[in-house]
């Protein structure tokens, strides 16, 4: 059953990604849109609101820093980094704002209805904001609460930290990112072992 599922759910990531790397509904220019990264049926959902240069340069969602201290985080928590899928709700970095909140957030649903997370981390406010648009199916509005589990769906829950791009500036920032992502250690931590 679990290897159907995970066939299907590659062949639909793979099919999402064409039809987004092959976009025209905004003029994106030259840059490339950036796809989600992890795994399929991932437990977990990272969501950061738009890319950065290194992820726009190679086309990937957490690319460079922010996915190197998502890594070492997650090393530290004890997560498997197998269970993680990563994703941007801007998908192109040269859009105006505006045009990309247009089109981009039914990306984000389809990869959601794909991967069937059983936690979405949502990272920093204006994230959560534009979740909170997102009309995800028997979703509840989250609000911005670094560091609290929230019910997403009745299958599903949320966790919102800071932005974690700009939370690797400063160690201020890097304190607050850390304070909130580490509930996501006690929340894989009480899953059951199968």
């Amino acid at each position: 059953m679990y290897d159907k599922q995970l066939s299907r759910a590659i062949s639909e990531i793979n099919e999402l990604c064409r039809e987004l790397t092959h976009c025209q509904k905004c003029a994106h220019g030259p840059e490339v849109p950036v796809i989600g990264s992890g795994h399929p049926l991932a437990d977990i959902f990272l969501v950061k609101y738009r890319p950065i240069p290194s992820e726009t340069s190679e086309g990937v969602a957490f690319f460079g820093r922010s996915g190197e201290a998502i890594m070492k985080s997650c090393q530290k928590l004890g997560i498997d980094s197998l269970i993680l899928y990563g994703t941007d709700i801007i998908k192109c970095a040269g859009v105006p704002e505006e045009k990309a909140l247009a089109h981009c957030p039914l990306y984000l649903v389809r990869e959601l209805m794909i991967v069937q997370p059983k936690l979405v981390v949502v990272m920093g406010e204006k994230a959560v904001a534009a979740f909170n648009r997102l009309n995800f199916p028997l979703a509840q509005e989250i609000e911005f609460s670094p560091g609290k589990i929230q019910p997403l769906t009745p299958t599903s829950e949320v966790l919102v930290t800071p932005e974690i791009d700009s939370s690797l500036s400063g160690q201020r920032q890097k304190t607050s990112f850390w304070k909130a992502f580490k509930v996501l250690g006690e929340w894989y931590e009480s899953l059951p072992p199968y």
